[in-house]
């Protein structure tokens, strides 16, 4: 394997897109992290990817099971619906829920009340809620890497690389959706989309993921620029 060349090739591109695949569900923990306390933000940042790391690897071990998800279980007219779409179906609408209660909450903010604590989450629901979408988001992710290599050994490694490399920039991306608001309200866009593509695929309705990571590059290349002329007019204005 090692001295194999296309086997080197088919890690790279499943790495490249596994980490691309990633983005999504790297964005969607960044969100839920905030909920609680400083102390224990990385711990559950670090704690959802090593779990997303563990779907994947339990997914791909468990291939006969996995094509079997895209048998017909039943039929509603003429359309048949297997496990995979009702997953799908199913995670799509959590995260159009969930994207559209995050959004309200960071829009119009807690009701003033001095009596109340701020709003917190346990570390125990936020992991249980990363465990949930993570497997609708690993289930593109076995896909993709059944779909472009052969070997076993290939996926399982460029999984695991590709998580490590989320692992390490997750922070730093966290801290700055938290650090502009702006950069907040897209990224929840962002899962409104996804939560609408994944509801459409579990109708049989497949939209290109590709249109939908081109609008999530644009809408960001824009943003930062918006951002950089924001803080010139800021930096003039003191000066």
């Amino acid at each position: 394997m090692l001295a194999d060349p296309h086997a080197w090739l088919a890690f790279l591109t499943l790495s490249l897109l596994e980490i691309v695949l990633g983005i999504d569900n790297l964005i969607f923990i960044s969100i839920l992290v905030e909920r609680l306390p400083p102390h224990q933000q990385n711990r559950a940042r670090l704690g959802g990817l090593a779990l997303a790391m563990a779907t994947r690897i339990v997914l791909l071990f468990s291939l006969v099971w996995v094509t079997h998800l895209t048998q017909p279980l039943f039929y509603v007219g003429e359309q048949s619906v297997s496990g995979r779409d009702l997953v799908l179906f199913g995670g799509g609408l959590f995260l159009l829920v969930k994207s559209v209660l995050e959004m309200h909450q960071t829009l119009e903010g807690a009701a003033p009340d001095p009596h109340r604590r701020p709003l917190r989450s346990s570390f125990t629901a936020v992991i249980v809620q990363i465990g949930l979408i993570d497997i609708v988001f690993s289930l593109d992710s076995v896909f993709t890497a059944v779909g472009l290599a052969n070997d076993l050994r290939v996926m399982v490694a460029a999984i695991v690389t590709s998580i490590v490399v989320m692992m390490l920039v997750s922070r730093s991306i966290g801290a700055f959706i938290s650090r502009h608001p702006t950069i907040k309200v897209l990224a929840l866009a962002f899962l409104l989309l996804i939560g609408f593509a994944l509801v459409a695929e579990g109708l049989h309705f497949d939209i290109p993921k590709g249109y939908l990571y081109f609008a999530m590059a644009f809408s960001v290349g824009v943003e930062l620029i918006n951002t950089r002329i924001r803080r010139r007019q800021d930096e003039r204005r003191r000066g």
